[in-house]
């Protein structure tokens, strides 16, 4: 298998999700990629808390508008119906990052008073890999597990889709446990599945209250892409070391449960081959639900099932 290389530039990074995107990079199902990404805002150098860092410039306002994403990736047989897998191999943060509370408007900043008239407080990181600790200029310390925020493809519409909302097809989906030595499981809606990658992510809660996580470059990062045809799924879920995770999203926060808990029965039927009423029943003693993110309009909710969970005697 191959290994190739994407990195931040003119040709390769956009604002959006389109089918109608050509791909910068076509590969073969099985091949890694190697990428830098630049952090979700196009900061091309740190800001500090006084300053936002210049910006990757030229930028086309309709194309650009959302985070910087890496992209398209092109994989060769991949169709519609089937399955992309995104081995999470090695993710390293750049030295710095970011996050802020107040000024962003959203229903939870504007009822807590942060949204977008309220000032604005930003927290500058120093990013520190070899020890996975960020430590921020209050002296505050908190301990780095990175991912991705933004890891998805285009759906079918040839549209101009924002990154901010999550999809079935991924994009935005926020969730802090697609780190490394997790696999990414994505529904496939368009030929060669294009699929795009940004938003790093040093650490970031449940939910991401304020609407950011600390927002960082990835300095390296290794991902494997393949093609799946005998794992059909319509929303995304994902294999961890230890457990599975399924997926929802919705506008509505009760909606977004339902979709998960409906892929984490569909999961628990097919891996441990028992009846769907069975696995509701065991689902209510073992799987736990958490609120992804809160955030961008759509709301997230993934469901965990640890391995250790279900014995079958």
């Amino acid at each position: 298998m191959s290994v190739h290389t994407i990195t931040p530039s003119r040709e390769t990074l956009h604002g959006t999700f389109s089918s109608t995107f050509a791909p910068v990079l076509t590969i073969a199902a099985g091949d890694s990629i190697e990428a830098t990404t630049l952090d979700a805002r196009w900061s091309i150098e740190p800001s500090t808390p006084d300053r936002l860092g210049e910006q990757f410039e030229p930028r086309d306002p309709k194309r650009d508008g959302g985070h910087a994403l890496c992209g398209p990736i092109a994989i060769t047989g991949a169709k519609p119906g089937m399955t992309l897998a995104v081995q999470i191999d090695e993710l390293v943060t750049d030295r710095w990052g970011w996050n802020v509370a107040g000024g962003i408007d959203n229903t939870i900043n504007e009822r807590l008073g942060f949204g977008q008239d309220a000032d604005r407080f930003r927290m500058i990181w120093d990013l520190a890999p070899d020890t996975a600790t960020a430590t921020n200029q209050l002296g505050h310390t908190v301990r780095m597990r990175p991912f991705f925020g933004v890891m998805g493809m285009p759906d079918a519409s040839g549209e101009l889709l924002p990154t901010a909302p999550p999809r079935p097809t991924g994009g935005n989906i926020d969730c802090k446990e697609l780190v490394v030595g997790t696999t990414l499981y994505l529904p496939i809606a368009v030929e060669g599945a294009l699929f795009s990658v940004g938003d790093g992510h040093a650490a970031q809660g449940d939910g991401e209250i304020s609407g950011t996580a600390i927002e960082c470059p990835m300095a390296s990062s290794r991902l494997t892409l393949s093609l799946r045809d005998d794992l059909s799924i319509t929303t995304p879920i994902a294999r961890a070391a230890d457990a599975w995770i399924t997926l929802g999203f919705h506008e509505n926060l009760d909606e977004a449960t339902l979709i998960a808990i409906d892929a984490m029965l569909d999961l628990i039927t097919r891996e441990h081959g028992i009846k769907r009423v069975e696995a509701m029943a065991l689902a209510s003693v073992v799987v736990d639900l958490r609120v992804t993110q809160i955030v961008n309009g759509v709301r997230g909710v993934h469901a965990i099932l640890r391995d250790d969970a279900i014995r079958l005697d």
